[in-house]
């Protein structure tokens, strides 16, 4: 069975690798599909994220990366994903992430979201806080894989 984990991943952190890493282990294949919000300004363009992504994952062999605009349902369909997988780090991601499977489910009722928590020292770490040290010269090599990491310090130089 085929999984999505979508996002932004700007930069890809450590929490989302676990989630990956552990999707990779309940399903058959993973994609990480990277998504562009043309109201959000990023760090990486989109063909960046997406190398960046490809080198975090090169040793999982069931993960692949992908990149999709509109609709996350329609982008499952197209790749005939069967679950939406999504990491759950504080109560507010809930409550966000409830709403949406909601209504994708409402659009899509052959595919399922599932939800993994995150690990407890990853619940605070966000690609917009790692963003927001990294830019005030704060350590972040804690919070990010080697090639996110490598490519937010050349960024920044």
């Amino acid at each position: 069975m085929r999984a999505v984990l979508a996002g932004s991943f700007d930069p890809i952190t450590n929490g989302h690798l676990d989630i990956i890493r552990r999707g990779c282990a309940l399903f058959d294949e993973v994609v990480v599909a990277c998504g562009h919000n043309v109201k959000k300004r990023y760090l990486f363009d989109l063909d960046e994220r997406i190398d960046i992504i490809t080198r975090c994952v090169a040793e999982l062999p069931n993960a692949r990366v992908s990149s999709f605009q509109g609709l996350l349902v329609d982008y499952c369909r197209q790749i005939d994903a069967k679950v939406i997988l999504r990491g759950l780090r504080v109560i507010s991601d809930f409550d966000f992430e409830f709403r949406n499977g909601l209504a994708n489910m409402d659009m899509a009722p052959g595919i399922e979201t599932v939800f993994l928590l995150s690990e407890p020292n990853n619940i605070f770490v966000s690609s917009s806080l790692v963003k927001e040290i990294a830019q005030h010269g704060g350590d972040v090599s804690r919070y990010l894989p080697g090639p996110a990491l490598a490519a937010v310090q050349a960024r920044l130089r």
